[in-house]
């Protein structure tokens, strides 16, 4: 069985990745209530009960809202890296010790026959890192909240089957939009989050000849449209040589409906 992944959420308001293989299924992030992680869960014919376990990526809430009341129903492992343990203590609840694992920065984990890479990223959080799936020489990598990508990050995502990649800004809307100014010097910052244009210039250095498939996330629900989005991408990658469609599809997320459960 190849890897099947699907952008559960993917927004401002809440974020959750699900991944599965053969005897193997992750949870990455659990941004939203458990009651609307079950109906995300239900729309792609899966059930938590039958979850491996959950991987966090750092610990703002919409990335764990619902962590611990989805491990604590259904006792799945949760890992994280030690200072993102800190960072959750008393963000979750109680998580009895026997669920509560440690996963290093930049090390692989294997579980059967899948290997998880975990890397570190550019974000106002503890110890933010994301995560590349290794299964049988397909890969899947997943990378949100980042200022920028550096070229250590480049090496370890490029050429992926398929990407779910952060495209969380038009700059200008931003600069022009409702936030403080002290939020929006964060977003632009080397800790927030890549624009629109950002994100397509990573994209067309890290794409190769595997990746069939972009997913564009982590949109802001002020400062963001799926159509703008696709557009600035569209036009930056263009820019470069690279013809959307023809290398590989750019794909929506939403926060609230799921993507279909797709094979790489």
């Amino acid at each position: 069985m190849s890897l099947h992944f699907s952008v559960l959420a993917s927004g401002s308001t809440g974020n959750a990745i699900y991944v599965e293989t053969e005897g193997q299924s992750f949870l990455v992030d659990a941004g939203l209530s458990g009651k609307q992680m079950e109906a995300l869960f239900k729309q792609i014919g899966r059930s938590m009960k039958d979850l491996s376990g959950i991987l966090v990526t750092h610990e703002h809430s919409d990335h764990i809202k619902g962590i611990g009341i989805v491990a604590r129903k259904y006792k799945l492992p949760i890992y994280a890296n030690e200072k993102t343990w800190k960072a959750m203590d008393g963000l979750i609840g109680e998580v009895p010790l026997e669920q509560k694992f440690s996963f290093d920065m930049e090390t692989v984990k294997t579980f059967g026959g899948l290997d998880i890479e975990s890397f570190g990223v550019s974000h106002d959080a503890a110890e933010p890192m994301f995560y590349v799936f290794h299964k049988e020489g397909k890969k899947l990598v997943l990378i949100t909240d980042t200022g920028y990508v550096s070229d250590r990050m480049k090496g370890i995502i490029s050429n992926a089957d398929a990407y779910v990649f952060e495209s969380n800004h038009d700059v200008q809307m931003l600069r022009m939009g409702r936030y403080p100014w002290s939020v929006k010097r964060r977003i632009l910052s080397d800790y927030g989050h890549v624009s629109n244009e950002d994100a397509a210039v990573a994209m067309s250095e890290v794409a190769g000849d595997n990746t069939k498939r972009i997913y564009l996330a982590h949109l802001s629900t002020d400062n963001n449209m799926k159509d703008l989005a696709r557009m600035s991408v569209s036009q930056t990658l263009e820019g470069r040589g690279i013809i959307v469609g023809e290398q590989f599809d750019l794909i929506d997320t939403d926060p609230k409906t799921p993507t279909p459960l797709t094979a790489i």
